[in-house]
């Protein structure tokens, strides 16, 4: 009973972490912390929190890291970490975090449409695996567009006199608040940078084996990746400045939580379970930041918003179910293949014996 409770009682904590960050992020945006100067110190704050996981659990078991890998790491970090997070917070900061996080469901689809496009997979739309791909991925898409192109009524679940009301004191009256395409935009491209980086790091070179190095050095390289990128777009040193107890929790909070503990947690979680496991919380997020976003005098649900996410989790989990049958199925013709030719060595040998008992007689 625990050894079950335990992998669901993790990722569902991930997921909470993971919908607190939409919110800690729009706050300490609100509070005039610019986008980029944010994510630099994520990865910054990543680095000192997993650094110590990798060196103390890996030092015995590392392999040697070759100019091979650090080029490797250097393609994940500039995708899977730098564009995808920019992209992201460059988007949630002209959207909405109910819409941010819908919208960062649409990964399987994404990475499902560019692998099709690259030829690495066959949509076997005969197969009831290959028709829930393309079904799911088209619920995505269509839910993508209703949450762009289509509002409708508001809808009143809970009272604004629940409002937070730190919340409404960052948030300033010029703010913008109001999600634009360009919003919209932004996180798509953060879901396709984010699905190139698992493409690549599928199909790249060996599997380096050792998850915390990886993500330590991913981090470390990302840290100064968007560092300049931030120095780039804000040159102010007060841009920087982490003197706002909201701009510092928020750093600290998606570092260490979102990145380190979040990875450690969910590498656990896939090694007791599997990734398809870990994959079916990813809408858990989604209610949690529906939940909390009223803490936020701005956040809104229209019908539209709430129709968009109901397609797109649908649509996710029907992309999961087609991957997951599809690998079942490969690994049970793999298993049969491995039979047949047990079998045919088996029958090999015996031949072998018979006929080598038969050589005596015929001389």
């Amino acid at each position: 009973m625990l050894k079950d409770f335990l992998p669901c009682l993790a990722m569902v904590l991930v997921q909470v972490g993971y919908g607190m960050m939409n919110i800690t992020s729009k706050l300490a945006m609100e509070s005039g912390m610019k986008p980029l100067v944010l994510v630099a110190y994520r990865q910054i704050f990543s680095v000192i929190a997993i650094a110590p996981f990798a060196f103390f659990m890996e030092r015995k078991t590392r392999p040697t890291i070759t100019m091979k890998i650090l080029f490797q790491l250097f393609l994940f970090s500039i995708t899977t970490v730098t564009a995808n997070q920019v992209f992201y917070v460059l988007g949630l900061e002209n959207s909405t975090a109910i819409i941010a996080c819908a919208l960062n469901d649409l990964l399987p689809a994404v990475t499902f449409v560019l692998e099709v496009f690259c030829r690495y997979e066959n949509v076997q739309i005969r197969t009831a695996a290959g028709q829930a791909k393309v079904i799911g991925t088209i619920a995505c898409v269509v839910g993508s567009m209703l949450l762009s192109f289509y509002h409708g009524h508001t809808i009143d679940i809970i009272g604004s006199s629940i409002h937070w009301k730190y919340a409404e004191k960052m948030t300033n009256s010029s703010s913008n608040n109001e999600t634009n395409f360009l919003g919209l935009f932004l996180i798509m491209l953060s879901c396709v940078a984010w699905a190139v980086g698992f493409i690549l790091q599928e199909r790249l070179g060996k599997k380096f084996e050792a998850p915390y190095t990886t993500t330590a050095v991913m981090c470390f390289m990302a840290s100064i990746e968007c560092t300049v990128i931030g120095f780039i777009f804000e040159h102010r040193i007060s841009a920087w400045s982490l003197s706002s107890s909201v701009r510092l929790f928020a750093s600290l909070y998606e570092g260490i939580v979102c990145n380190a503990l979040a990875f450690c947690l969910v590498t656990w979680s896939i090694e007791k379970k599997g990734p398809f496991y870990v994959s079916m919380f990813s809408p858990l997020s989604l209610v949690i930041v529906t939940i909390l976003s009223f803490a936020l005098p701005y956040e809104k649900l229209f019908i539209g918003t709430l129709a968009g996410s109901v397609l797109i989790v649908a649509g996710l989990y029907a992309v999961l179910w087609g991957k997951d049958k599809e690998s079942k199925l490969s690994k049970s013709k793999g298993d049969q293949k491995y039979d047949l030719e047990l079998q045919a060595g088996k029958i090999n040998d015996h031949l072998t014996k018979i006929e080598d008992k038969l050589d005596p007689v015929s001389s």
